[in-house]
C-alpha cells in the first residue's frame, strides 16, 4: 500500500481476503483501508457454479462490473440475465439481486458501493473467513 498525501494505492496483496465457500472478496478501497466514506470498491472472484444468495443493500447503490468469465445476474427478483466480460450492472438501494458463475472458470468482478458502508456486512457474516495479507 502506498500513500500520497490523502491518496492511496492498494492491491489485493495489501488487504484482507474475505473468503466464502462461493469465492473471495478483496475490498481495495473502504474506510478501513483508505479512509474513504463516499464509495467503497473491491474485487470478487466467484468459483464455477457458485454465487451469492439473493440479498439487497438498504443504504447503498451497488455497481457490479464483469471483468472476465460469465454468469447470471438476477436483478429486482426478475429472470437472471446472462452477463460476460464488459457488462455492468447498476443496482439501486434496496433492490434484491444475486450473481452466479455459470462458466467453466472463475468469474472475476469489480464491485462498488455508493456510499461506502454496505461492505461491512461481509465481515460480519458467519460464513466468512478473514485472512490478513501477512497470513497468505
Amino acid at each position: 500500500m502506498e500513500h500520497f498525501g490523502d491518496c492511496t494505492i492498494t492491491t489485493s496483496a495489501d488487504v484482507d481476503s474475505l473468503v466464502f465457500d462461493w469465492g473471495t472478496i478483496h475490498m481495495l478501497c473502504d474506510e478501513r483501508v483508505t479512509g474513504a466514506k463516499s464509495i467503497s470498491f473491491g474485487t470478487v472472484v466467484l468459483e464455477p457454479g457458485k454465487g451469492h444468495v439473493r440479498h439487497n443493500h438498504p443504504t447503498a447503490d451497488e455497481i457490479i462490473f464483469f471483468i472476465s468469465g460469465e454468469g447470471n445476474q438476477m436483478l429486482d427478483d426478475g429472470e437472471p440475465v446472462q452477463c460476460k466480460a464488459g457488462a455492468c450492472a447498476w443496482i439501486p438501494k434496496g433492490v434484491y439481486h444475486s450473481t452466479v458463475n455459470t462458466g467453466a472458470g472463475p468469474l472475476h468482478l469489480a464491485v462498488a458501493y455508493i456510499p461506502a458502508g454496505a461492505e461491512a456486512v461481509l465481515r460480519e457474516s458467519p460464513d466468512v473467513k478473514i485472512v490478513p495479507p501477512d497470513q497468505r
